[in-house]
């Protein structure tokens, strides 16, 4: 990274500020002149929280399981149970759900 040699000096009101510092903490960014000189040079600074995704990831991991259960229980007796389907199903909402949770989380940033 190159050395950094040039200042640049500005003031802001009372709310700017307040608003300055509440995005830096939406950020993740502490510090200051790193938040506004990537505001400045890019326009915009994208956090992006990947706990729900990683949760996600091992539910479909989990549920995926299961389904190879019920399979290989009904290949053996040659049916599944409505016990077993709507546990499925119920599965599917949930992740289903997580997953319009997190698209429309991503949408309000774009």
């Amino acid at each position: 990274m190159a050395k950094q040699t040039e200042q640049f000096h500005f003031y802001a009101t009372k709310e700017e500020a307040d608003i300055i510092h509440q995005r830096m903490e939406e950020a993740g960014v502490k510090n200051k002149c790193a938040y506004l000189r990537e505001m400045a040079v890019n326009g915009y600074i994208i956090n992006v929280e990947l706990h729900d995704v990683k949760e996600m990831t091992g539910l479909l991991g989990r549920y995926g399981n299961n389904i190879n259960q019920i399979a290989r229980r009904a290949n053996e007796s040659g049916s599944v149970s409505t016990g077993d389907v709507r546990m499925i199903q119920n599965q599917m909402r949930e992740l289903y759900d997580m997953l319009h949770r997190i698209l429309n989380r991503i949408s309000d940033i774009f």
